[in-house]
């Protein structure tokens, strides 16, 4: 009786669920004239758009229905549209692909109990459940931590570019160029996806008459890189106070080289710890192999 009450109360969300999406209920008039006058002005992105490559998933072809369902529960967060942002991914995909492993995790246990009833051996219901719940929430969160990984690497790629970034900068302002053309020309120089944001972002200041250190603060802000957003501050001062940027910029750069320095020693040693652990098991192993004999002979003699 409960699992009948449980499948009757799972097929009533689906079907409220299925109405909602191919029906979804309208606003009225006055609430979306209302969020036009009384919504504040948004800045807009300077990230480059991501592109299309992710497009094309099956995940995301399966999961592209149930996009709007997970933006009415706030989805995607701040933190993911910042990691989004540096992933070059559209919050679409992550989504479509979020709603799709969630569904594959709660259709799978109840298919294999389904295939179990018919052969004969069900299992106890409150099993196929748990595991349908588990997997649909790990299928869930399961995007979000790849995401996170895949973020943290590309800011710590980020931060490398923009130390040498900074050091082309401490050149060209070494040589008697102003404060714009250094920016410029140092963008101008580097290869890869950082140097493109940066080129990107410049450009945009030059295009709407804005001043480059503000588009680069809010690239910052956009991308959740700090440092970035400390360099703009930096060079605010310099082209609006007249302050000397050159130190500034030399003893900043010095100090991302040594913090990217010290990252990469304790992930070196992390690793090495890492590889020391199947060492000691094969170790163990090899011993319990050559002692068990030994021990079993004189368990048996006793």
């Amino acid at each position: 009786m409960t699992a009948i009450v449980l499948l009757a109360i799972g097929v009533g969300l689906g079907l409220w669920a299925l109405a909602m999406w191919l029906v979804p209920p309208r606003p009225p008039l006055s609430e979306l004239l209302d969020r036009l006058v009384n919504a504040p002005p948004q800045p807009q992105p300077l990230m480059i758009p991501p592109g299309k490559d992710s497009a094309g998933k099956w995940a995301a072809r399966v999961g592209a229905p149930f996009t709007s369902l997970l933006r009415s529960f706030g989805l995607p967060h701040q933190g993911v549209e910042k990691d989004l942002a540096i992933t070059e991914r559209s919050a679409d995909t992550h989504l479509a692909e979020q709603a799709a492993l969630a569904l594959i995790g709660l259709i799978l246990p109840v298919t294999v109990e389904s295939v179990l009833v018919i052969g004969g051996r069900p299992l106890p219901w409150a099993l196929p459940v748990a595991l349908s719940l588990g997997l649909a929430v790990g299928g869930l969160l399961l995007p979000g931590l790849v995401l996170r990984e895949e973020a943290r690497r590309r800011r710590a790629a980020f931060r490398h570019a923009l130390s040498s970034y900074l050091n082309l900068i401490h050149i060209l302002l070494a040589g008697g160029a102003g404060v714009d053309a250094a920016l410029h020309d140092a963008a101008a120089t580097g290869h890869g996806w950082a140097f493109r944001q940066l080129r990107h972002s410049l450009n945009t200041a030059r295009l709407t008459r804005r001043s480059p250190w503000t588009t680069l603060g809010q690239l910052g802000e956009e991308l959740d890189i700090s440092e970035l957003t400390e360099l703009a501050a930096a060079l605010s001062l310099a082209g609006a106070e007249g302050s000397k940027i050159r130190a500034s910029l030399a003893a900043k750069a010095a100090a991302m080289r040594t913090r990217d320095a010290a990252e990469a020693e304790g992930d070196a040693n992390a690793a090495t710890e890492r590889m020391a652990l199947p060492g000691v098991l094969m170790a163990f192993g090899f011993v319990l192999f050559v002692f068990f004999p030994a021990l079993t002979q004189i368990t048996a003699s006793l």
